[in-house]
């Protein structure tokens, strides 16, 4: 079967409540501006506009918020076919602080966690080349049993797997069982995607970079890329290279949220264009540095492939 489908992101759609107010904790923040949101979402949404056919499974609740979200998938031209309606889930909403660092966050679960088996076949999955999700997807049933299933056949059908380890015990309190999961689903070989902030909450502990590639290499992941903020990135092969990129410089930065997910976009497009390891570190860390200029989303009137080449 050909490979229409560049990427399938699967897991958390949601509408992410930005604070108007600068650097203000929540319990501080008066008002709030909408916005299009989730991790796999907003990958989906920067690599479709990036050029690739982007495939995003998820699930929205049957209100005015579910609505809003597919009325504004169809205007940024992303197939909407694996979007579940759920009847008896409201859609799923987060509540940021807005921030240059990592934002301070509330989460209202619902409708993202009900991902079911059929939205996932084993034909929408030949038709793939990566599959791609993240931990706050894994974080829930009935979502991370129909994940752990899709990825084991994804990966038993050759494709090129991706997670972005964007683990917090606020979304998964239980961190025995986040450790047991992500195991699981790194014995599959994904691309990694990790920050500092994510693995001092794993871990609850500060450790050393090489002791976090050392985890997820005995785990059995061959590249795991760390992001540093404003220090740049690391990338990590199993054979023990590694390889060290600055972060761009800017002059201003309006909001931090969603500028891993932008990373992550340039580096999957990157890595499907078979890019070097290099060049696809310095494409993500281009489309990251854009994001940042902007509050929520890059806007829809912004080439991007156009502005990192």
């Amino acid at each position: 079967m050909k490979k229409e489908i560049d990427i399938i992101c699967v897991g958390e759609i949601l509408i992410d409540f930005i604070g108007i107010q600068e650097n203000a904790f929540l319990s501080e923040t008066e008002s709030f501006q909408r916005f299009l949101g989730g991790s796999p979402t907003n990958v989906a949404v920067n690599t479709r506009r990036l050029g690739l056919n982007s495939r995003l499974v998820c699930a929205v609740g049957k209100d005015g918020l579910g609505d809003f979200i597919q009325q504004k998938l169809k205007d940024l031209n992303l197939n909407t076919e694996g979007v579940a309606v759920r009847d008896e889930f409201p859609t799923s909403v987060i509540f940021v602080s807005k921030t240059t660092g990592t934002p301070d966050f509330i989460a209202y679960r619902e409708a993202d966690k009900e991902l079911v088996a059929d939205q996932l076949s084993i034909t929408l999955l030949k038709q793939a080349k990566l599959f791609h999700t993240t931990c706050f997807a894994l974080s829930k049933k009935p979502a991370q049993q129909t994940i752990l299933k899709a990825a084991k056949e994804a990966s038993e059908l050759g494709l090129q797997l991706s997670i972005d380890v964007n683990y917090s015990e606020r979304i998964w309190p239980d961190r025995r069982e986040g450790l047991r999961i992500i195991k699981e689903y790194c014995s599959y070989n994904p691309l990694v995607k990790i920050s500092e902030d994510d693995m001092f909450r794993l871990f609850a502990e500060h450790k050393p970079h090489q002791e976090i590639f050392d985890f997820f290499h005995t785990n059995g992941v061959d590249l795991v890329c760390l992001t540093l903020g404003a220090e740049g990135v690391k990338l990590s092969r199993k054979e023990n290279h590694v390889l060290i990129l600055p972060a761009l410089k800017l002059d201003f930065i309006a909001d931090a949220t969603g500028a891993g997910d932008a990373f992550w976009s340039g580096f999957l497009y990157s890595y499907l264009q078979n890019a070097s390891d290099e060049e696809a570190a310095q494409t993500a860390l281009k489309t990251a540095a854009l994001k940042l200029q902007y509050l929520g989303s890059i806007p829809e009137n912004i080439d991007i492939l156009a502005e990192i080449s």
